[in-house]
């Protein structure tokens, strides 16, 4: 399952690196227009947006990030021989978390040209807009729709500790 976790981290920094090569900060390319767009910004805050005041959410947030990371890793270890489907997921939400942290990391680096996340996917539904995202934050959704489904799909079954006399 890490060929999975090796695959979101690529495809997510490819991704991003090609935006940045060919789009300029705040442009907009209509794919599907009223529908899918290219929009290339930059997420220094966390998933939505979120940021903390006086600069300091990115450091912050890069701190949460390599924490989780590692927690993650554990916890893929420790799963390793169980269910895929609980694997699976485990390798999507690391490979996202993972993409996100390196361009955090790489925005702490003095002359850096990264100054925070690049989100790009920009998905709307008439005049409905849903926050610009991308293919990381997309692999850890994912990822948790996965383990929701398999934690109430593979529920163990409660035993009765005692009965009624």
């Amino acid at each position: 399952v890490l060929f999975i976790t090796a695959l979101i981290i690529t495809a997510d920094q490819i991704s991003k690196s090609l935006i940045k090569s060919t789009m300029a900060l705040y442009d907009v390319i209509p794919v599907i227009p009223g529908y899918f767009y290219l929009t290339y910004i930059i997420n220094e805050g966390m998933a939505f947006g979120i940021d903390l005041p006086f600069g300091i959410g990115t450091l912050f947030f890069s701190g949460v990030s390599l924490i989780i990371t590692c927690f993650l890793v554990w916890i893929l270890w420790c799963e390793r021989n169980n269910n895929l489907l609980m694997r699976v997921s485990l390798a999507l939400i690391l490979g996202g978390a993972i993409g996100n942290l390196i361009d955090r990391i790489m925005s702490c680096i003095p002359n850096s040209s990264y100054t925070g996340v690049v989100d790009f996917i920009d998905i709307r539904w008439g005049v409905h807009k849903w926050y610009i995202f991308n293919i990381a934050d997309s692999a850890v959704t994912v990822g948790i729709i996965l383990m929701l489904f398999y934690s109430f799909l593979f529920k163990p079954k409660v035993q009765p500790t005692h009965s009624i006399v």
